[in-house]
């Protein structure tokens, strides 16, 4: 009996390591709720395969786990930890909707760094934190290999930056102004335009919520869980 029940650890051990391995993601249950925690790290792929040697999230590994969290009655939250370089804007983008979307509680943190496309991704939670000496850099769209030098190119850029500029905007407390001017801005990056901003400043930009750790954004999601519970006993009384 003492070695089924052993044998029957040693699975569920084996269930809750392995999507740590494979995809970065991990539940934590306790009597404040259930948490799903999902990494962002290394580059977003998007359809082309990056090298095996490079880190990367992989979106069509992440929206399907979006939805399963969305759909389960086992998963009370969603904690997002980013520390990513930015990658396929699309792909990045689809995330950062997805997340955007959903009803559930959603609390992101920026670790490290979240880059580029990152940047949609941290704000797409209901709540942002970022580390004090976490980094956020802003640009202009870029593309890699051929370029067809026709204006139709330049639109087309164009109206990708736009789609970022609304996410962001729409998501977060920052201006659209104050933004695209960080987008824009010249002299900062050595061989591009745009700009870094760290922790203190991305929260008096507006463009994250608060300065905090880990500690801080487990409390957060756990405050915004107990609250929804609240809600539903409250619309079923």
């Amino acid at each position: 009996m003492e070695e089924k029940e052993e044998k029957q650890e040693v699975k569920n051990q084996d269930q809750i390591i392995q999507p740590i391995v494979d995809l970065g993601s991990s539940l934590i249950q306790t009597e404040k709720g259930t948490i799903y925690v999902l990494t962002i790290v290394g580059q977003i792929e998007g359809h082309q395969l990056l090298p095996p040697t490079s880190k990367s999230t992989k979106y069509e590994h992440v929206l399907p786990l979006l939805a399963m969290v969305e759909e389960s009655d086992q998963i009370d939250g969603l904690l997002i930890l980013l520390n990513t370089g930015g990658g396929d804007v699309e792909a990045g983008l689809a995330i950062s909707e997805l997340i955007a979307s959903m009803s559930k509680p959603t609390v992101s943190l920026v670790l490290g760094g979240s880059h580029s496309i990152g940047v949609p991704l941290a704000v797409a939670a209901k709540r942002s934190f970022i580390a004090p000496s976490a980094a956020m850099t802003i640009h202009p769209v870029r593309l890699n290999g051929l370029v067809i030098g026709v204006p139709q190119t330049f639109y087309y850029f164009e109206r990708i930056q736009e789609r970022i500029i609304q996410f962001v905007t729409a998501n977060s407390a920052i201006k659209r102004e104050d933004f695209t001017r960080l987008m824009l801005q010249t002299g900062e990056l050595a061989a591009d335009v745009g700009s870094v901003i760290y922790g203190e400043e991305a929260v008096k930009l507006g463009l994250i919520d608060r300065i905090g750790g880990l500690s801080d954004a487990t409390a957060c999601l756990h405050e915004m869980i107990r609250q929804r519970k609240t809600e539903k006993q409250e619309e079923q009384g």
